[in-house]
């Protein structure tokens, strides 16, 4: 599937697999609007992209602890499109620590805001861009430990907190929104491997039963639920953990 008449936007892309999210979109052909807590960090991402030939990236700075930063993301993006196809929620503060006196208490408020408040603040300020595509998805990427009774992590309860609003929002928000033609898709992931999509490790990580989950079928997966015909609503991917 090709993504050209696609836009997307990607929350976090300043690094990791919000990086690897808005590489591999603008390669399948995607407008891609990105962001990162830092411009600096979104402009290394969109400047990556444009050096591969693609030349409709657009980086932007989002705080998702911050609601009026959000409300900046949406409006700049919308100075330049009049409607978003594709919203992926990825950005989510990561806490460790299974001890719960081990974090300070501007951490567990960072952590929730970020995963929690800023999941329903972005989904809230790109709704009406969303509404005026005709093929709206929303995609986010929970985690494992948005899922009830998962306890195999070493997050930091804050981070189980943050992920667990997320699922609980995602879910009412496929129920309201399919009336309105808007398909709301949650990937529940543990710890997988995020090989470099620009190295040779993106194709060669191996991807047997054995293996830890990759970046690369994670993407899979998300092309996958987006190309469905638009009466098929998958809700969720859950994996299996090594």
């Amino acid at each position: 599937m090709r993504w050209d008449n696609h836009r997307v936007v990607i929350t976090a892309a300043g690094r990791d697999f919000g990086r690897t999210l808005a590489i591999r979109l603008a390669d399948l052909g995607a407008e891609i609007f990105l962001s990162a807590r830092e411009l600096t960090a979104a402009q290394r991402v969109r400047d990556e992209i444009r050096n591969r030939g693609h030349q409709r990236a657009h980086a932007f700075a989002c705080d998702l602890t911050n609601p009026a930063s959000i409300r900046d993301f949406a409006s700049s993006v919308a100075e330049h499109t009049d409607r978003i196809d594709i919203l992926i929620n990825n950005g989510s503060r990561y806490l460790s620590g299974p001890d719960l006196l081990s974090a300070t208490d501007a951490d567990v408020v960072d952590t929730i805001a970020s995963g929690a408040t800023g999941t329903v603040l972005t989904m809230k300020s790109f709704l009406p861009l969303l509404l005026n595509s005709e093929v709206p998805d929303v995609v986010t990427m929970v985690s494992a430990c948005g899922t009830p009774g998962h306890h195999r992590s070493d997050a930091h309860d804050a981070f189980y907190a943050a992920k667990s609003a997320q699922a609980g929002f995602a879910e009412i928000l496929s129920k309201r929104l399919r009336p309105q033609g808007v398909r709301v898709i949650s990937l529940y992931p543990p710890d997988f491997d995020n090989a470099d999509p620009l190295s040779e490790e993106w194709e060669t990580t191996p991807r047997e039963a054995k293996d830890a989950l990759t970046s690369h079928s994670l993407v899979e997966c998300i092309l996958f639920a987006v190309a469905q015909p638009r009466d098929c609503f998958i809700k969720a991917f859950h994996f299996e953990q090594v």
